[in-house]
């Protein structure tokens, strides 16, 4: 199963994003993770893989956070749909918020699953589909704002997913990361 960057290239492109939202010279990202400049921009042009320990922290900046109010309106949105949805960080897949008619699907209280990744439930489908988002410009600005699949099903009792038609939506957060809606259809 893939990790959290499905391709060796994309936490490179990843901190370059971040970095030219923030307005983060490659010099301070440096600082950030005790290495060179040119070793950032070795990481940025995919040349050179992040060491374990940067790819960790480089997780922990690019993490989706439900900090802003337009963010919060959003997960209450969410959180208050009468549809099977959630909405997770694009990214690490943490489960950030979740409708009831989603959670009455779960075997685990919400509670239990709020902030964890959702990914170890992935159906061979649904890993099929994550690892081609970069094909289709997922990340892009001018990326298509939504994508209908079919999920396959696993055979979790904890998050059980029956083979459905699916949509995924990303969400720009205040912040600049991305959550995704998951919506089944």
């Amino acid at each position: 199963m893939p990790g959290i960057f499905p391709k060796p290239a994309l936490p490179g492109i990843a901190l370059r994003r971040w970095r030219l939202l923030h307005r983060v010279k490659q010099a301070h990202a440096a600082q950030l993770f005790n290495v060179t400049q040119s070793t950032i921009s070795r990481w940025e042009s995919g040349v050179q893989a992040i060491d374990p320990c940067a790819h960790q922290q480089l997780e922990q900046l690019l993490a989706a956070r439900l900090d802003a109010a337009a963010d919060q309106a959003l997960a209450r949105l969410v959180r208050e749909s009468s549809r099977p949805v959630h909405l997770m960080c694009d990214l690490t897949h943490r489960l950030l918020a979740c409708s009831p008619a989603r959670a009455a699907q779960f075997a685990s209280p919400v509670s239990e699953l709020l902030g964890r990744s959702l990914w170890r439930f992935a159906t061979p489908e649904i890993i099929s589909k994550e690892l081609s988002l970069d094909e289709t410009g997922w990340r892009e600005v001018s990326a298509p704002p939504a994508i209908e699949f079919v999920t396959g099903h696993n055979d979790s009792l904890v998050v059980p997913i029956s083979q459905s038609a699916c949509r995924w939506t990303r969400i720009p957060l205040s912040d600049g990361t991305s959550a995704r809606l998951v919506e089944t259809l």
